[in-house]
């Protein structure tokens, strides 16, 4: 049974609520939207499809964040949550398999991993990220923790053209210091694809930008999500204070 290693303290919001899974049965939860969003609706090919979850070897040692309408019970927004000491014992973080993060290691044991975010397609809407976020910056503030990671996918279903093309919107404002540089195992060619067209930034990397996020490097593909991956870092020294105190605040 997975015992979250924070005060368990709801954010409640309207008809919303967020904390982190107190057993199995809620970590279940969570791996049946990741399925149904990840594989359902955007066509992952994931191992263990036959459960109708999504689940890998990672969620043992992860937390998981669960925002829950109260009015249904339903789990409808997710976060998993991969701690230093976590990451130590199972020997690295998710995003390890598509990046090469060397330069970060000065950095680990202050880090934090978060991955496999989802949302319900019901619950799009600014609320439920925010009810995610909220939980997030509570976790990482009663835990000291100071560096937030995670990757941001960009569908590759136009073939990587919009991917491109949001990387290169964002390289020149926010990409990270050398020092806090991560390489991808698997780069997009990004001189080979045409990035000529207009592109909007996706939700969730314009949520991470204007809280003070910073872009890694290049993007990584992901074959089996056929999404391209962009590393996200955010300090949380750096972290726009303004969303801090609304995230805590609430």
């Amino acid at each position: 049974m997975l015992q979250p290693r924070v005060e368990d303290k709801s954010h409640v919001s309207g008809k919303l609520s967020v904390s982190l899974a107190n057993h199995a049965d809620e970590v279940a939860e969570a791996q049946r939207l990741r399925y149904q969003v990840f594989a359902e609706e955007m066509g992952a090919r994931l191992p263990d499809a036959a459960t109708g979850l999504d689940r890998d070897m990672y969620d043992a040692f992860c937390e998981h964040l669960l925002v829950r309408d109260d009015s249904t019970g339903e789990v409808v927004g997710t976060y998993r949550i991969l701690s230093p000491s976590q990451a130590r014992k199972i020997g690295n973080y998710y995003s390890e398999s598509e990046f090469d993060l060397v330069r970060l290691g000065h950095i680990r044991n202050r880090m934090v991993e978060i991955g496999r975010s989802c949302v319900h397609p019901d619950y799009r809407s600014g609320g439920t990220i925010t009810m995610l976020w909220a939980g997030l910056a509570e976790y990482m503030v009663r835990n000291s923790y100071e560096y937030l990671i995670g990757c941001a996918s960009i569908s590759m279903a136009d073939g990587g053209h919009n991917a491109v093309g949001i990387f290169k919107q964002v390289r020149d404002k926010h990409i990270s210091p050398v020092e806090w540089r991560a390489f991808p195992r698997c780069p997009l060619p990004l001189d080979a694809i045409d990035a000529s067209q207009d592109v909007q930034l996706p939700p969730l990397i314009k949520g991470y930008l204007r809280v003070g996020a910073l872009v890694c490097g290049e993007p990584a593909w992901d074959p089996d999500f056929n999404t391209a991956d962009l590393l996200m870092l955010l300090p949380m020294a750096q972290m726009n204070q303004r969303y801090l105190r609304h995230f805590i605040g609430r």
